[in-house]
């Protein structure tokens, strides 16, 4: 049976020793809560760090026993890998980078390679676990190399990737060191998530720029398959605290508290400590909230907990100084004897004494400079059993896309900060209670079941959708029976592409001039009476005629415009017009002046707009934007937009590359046909053959093409190897990548 892998640093529970025994503690976090009932079905398994060192043979096995019965595999990190992978790479390089706060990025290549030989512990450990047929879902940022890892040891799996971090912008995620190989350790992924659709837009945009793979509607077409890209906005268990504020116990914790604080409003604040989170900016707003509106000085108390989180690193202990100092000082500076504006609690609490808090306070403070998503807003407005209360959420959180009946602020606007808390103290009950319940409405429909579900679901779809898409690769057993196919017919004909299909493409069109191998090969293969053989482009006929003019072969090209058999001259098969070219070329060439780099092409009936050394992103873009002008203008005319390899071509719409192909499959007698191609422009070509025709595409994007190849070097060597006249020569002399 196919199963479930779950993989995080962390386990969903924490192992600790007490008085000689190891037990293990369960994780109150929100990811444990939500794959809590599904890791511990069947065969499914949780994979991560058990939170301690143990090092001694004897406990580990102990462990993994232990955790083997509750379907969890520990994977035992050392001493150094904490200190490197977790607490240096992981939280000193990627965390800072990826909240924006890149000046206190540690970039060490020590930390780097032990961050690799880390994400490498966890593939094996996951590899000796999984079947080609097992779902593997992997978490946060501490395992971005992993997807790549595990899709290399098992190419059949499925494997979906969720980051519960932001993700940067470009000009921010490029100043990594490593940044290309964490991008293509995350491209190992079939569905790659996030909270947002700016964390999505901005990781699309990287891997655009710096990787090279562009995307269209999420979708990243890689050479051997697409994934996809898309935002899951994390939620919480909403009746698990809906349910807890309700209780009785919890009720009355929070009358003591509320009474003890001798305040009329009660404001809450809870975050782990770290620069991210914006306590410091919180403590100034506040502090200049009660200096100008002093009415609120002796009726509003700040109940501000931060849990203890590396105060050991030396700039969360500068942090936490920081605050101290602040705390510190406003509470001398306004406070009585009956009366302190901030109640601060440096610890951790149990969701019992939070829940009484949640519930306790009128406002709730949530406003951290970046964060993924932040929970403890929607753990606020799940205690509100009375639809009461306010919530000041930063804009720079994920949850603020769901929660737009929050107060949003942004938390470098001091002042706003300061108005946002005295609209929250007056705001009148019953406009509270319209905000809150629309905002429970939200959280209670996307909780964290649902989100778990929407991700699975769409795993499921993206693995269907590849199967739809695929094409197979040609492997050993296929080519010998193309081979044997090829060698028992008595005519033959191939149709051949030439960028991208004999030769690669080059920065430069007119740069991909046939090498003396390729026209060696062409030669041998037009050699055999038995074979015709038709090289067929979208470039110029004089181009074309200049390259391969003097060979035995037939050509099409400019798309099928023009058509050349051997021994006769140019001619078209078609009767064309040319006079939409004027108006069509004053849009291209507006398009050259706003790209650097552009330039066009100009063919007896088409143009084309050429990007390739435009720069990376740039001329994506612009050919997004050219394309749907011309689509756009081409609607009501007779014209086809060719979205190609780094060009845009407009060209009549009665010319195809399947319409003059045809034209040598009516005239010649053929028992045996192979097609070879690779952009969507050959798909014409494709659909054009006969079915028993061999159809194969140079990469494996959707076609429907019978078969792929992943280079054009692979499509010449089979070719080679039908120049050869026996199967014993051609057995003798390599084999096809097997796929």
């Amino acid at each position: 049976m196919a199963k479930l892998i779950i993989v995080s640093n962390r386990l969903p529970v924490k192992l600790q020793e007490k008085e000689g025994e190891l037990i293990f503690k369960t994780s109150e976090g929100g990811l444990a809560t939500g794959l809590g009932s599904i890791y511990k079905e069947g065969d499914n398994i949780w994979i991560g760090w058990p939170g301690q060192v143990v090092e001694e043979p004897e406990k580990q096995k102990k462990v993994t026993e232990d955790l083997k019965k509750e379907n969890m595999l520990p994977v035992f990190l050392t001493e150094t890998e904490i200190k490197e992978y977790y607490e240096g790479f992981s939280n000193e390089t990627l965390w800072p980078t990826f909240h924006y706060f890149s000046q206190y990025a540690v970039y060490e290549q020590q930390l780097w390679e032990t961050y690799v030989q880390a994400n490498q512990k966890f593939c094996d450990a996951v590899a000796e676990q999984a079947g080609p047929d097992d779902t593997i879902w992997v978490h946060d940022y501490q395992l971005l190399l992993l997807p790549s890892m595990l899709r290399e040891k098992l190419p059949d799996c499925t494997i979906g990737f969720f980051q519960h971090i932001p993700f940067p912008s470009y000009e921010v995620f490029r100043l990594l060191p490593w940044r290309k190989e964490l991008l293509e350790g995350m491209l190992g992924s079939d569905l790659v998530g996030f909270h947002t659709y700016d964390d999505m837009r901005h990781f699309l945009s990287s891997v655009n720029r710096i990787v090279g793979h562009g995307s269209m509607h999420g979708w990243i077409n890689l050479s051997s398959r697409s994934l996809l890209v898309d935002s899951f906005p994390m939620g919480i268990d909403y009746e698990k605290y809906a349910g807890i504020a309700k209780t009785e116990e919890v009720g009355r914790r929070a009358n003591i508290y509320r009474n003890n604080l001798h305040a009329e409003k009660v404001m809450i604040a809870v975050d782990r400590l770290d620069y991210s989170k914006g306590i410091p900016q919180r403590l100034d707003a506040f502090e200049k909230f009660l200096a100008k509106y002093p009415e609120f000085q002796g009726k509003v108390t700040l109940v501000m907990l931060v849990v203890p989180s590396r105060d050991e690193v030396e700039k969360y202990k500068e942090l936490k100084e920081e605050i101290d100092e602040k705390v510190g000082r406003i509470n001398g500076k306004f406070s009585d004897i009956n009366w302190n504006p901030i109640q601060y609690f440096y610890r951790s609490y149990p969701l019992e004494t939070l829940s009484a808090l949640y519930r306790m306070a009128d406002v709730a403070l949530v406003t951290p400079m970046r964060d993924g998503m932040n929970l403890v807003c929607k753990e606020y407005v799940a205690s509100r059993h009375d639809q009461s209360g306010v919530l000041i959420l930063s804009e720079m959180a994920g949850a603020s896309k769901e929660l737009s009946d929050a107060i949003l602020i942004n938390p470098n606007d001091i002042n706003q900060m300061v108005e946002a808390l005295h609209e929250a103290l007056t705001m009148p009950e019953e406009i509270q209670k319209v905000h809150m319940s629309s905002m429970q409405e939200t959280i209670k429909r996307y909780n964290i079941h649902h989100w778990v579900s929407m991700f699975m679901d769409r795993l499921s779809y993206v693995k269907i959708k590849q199967l739809s898409m695929a094409t197979s690769y040609l492997d050993q057993a296929t080519f010998q029976e193309l081979m044997h196919s090829y060698e028992s017919a008595s005519s033959r004909l191939f149709f051949l592409e030439y960028d991208g299909a004999l030769a690669d493409y080059t920065n430069k069109p007119l740069m991909a001039r046939p090498s003396e191998d390729l026209i060696e090969l062409l030669q041998r293969l037009s050699s055999n009476p038995k074979n015709k053989v038709v090289v067929v482009s979208s470039r110029e006929k004089d181009n074309m005629e200049d390259w391969l003019g003097d060979l035995n072969i037939d050509i099409i090209a400019e798309h099928g415009v023009w058509i050349k058999q051997k021994n006769t001259g140019w001619q078209t098969v078609l009767s064309l017009m040319d006079d939409w070219k004027n108006d069509i070329r004053l849009i291209l060439e507006l398009y050259v002046d706003r790209t650097p780099g552009s330039f066009i092409e100009e063919k007896d009936y088409s143009l084309v707009w050429h990007y390739r050394k435009v720069e990376t992103g740039l001329g994506d873009l612009r050919a997004r934007e050219l394309v749907n002008h011309l689509n756009f203008l081409a609607s009501n005319s007779n014209l086809q937009v060719l979205d190609g390899q780094m060009a845009v071509e407009v060209k009549a719409q009665e010319i195809n590359k399947g319409k003059a192909t045809s034209y040598w499959l009516s005239k010649y007698p053929h028992k045996f046909v192979l097609a070879i191609g690779d952009d969507w422009g050959d798909e014409d070509i494709f659909k054009a053959m006969p079915r028993n025709a061999y159809t194969v595409k140079i990469g494996n994007g959707h076609s429907v093409a019978k078969y792929h190849l992943d280079t054009c070097q692979e499509a010449r060597w089979m070719l080679s190897k039908l120049t050869q006249h026996s199967s014993s020569e051609q057995a003798s002399g390599g084999a096809l990548m097997t796929g």
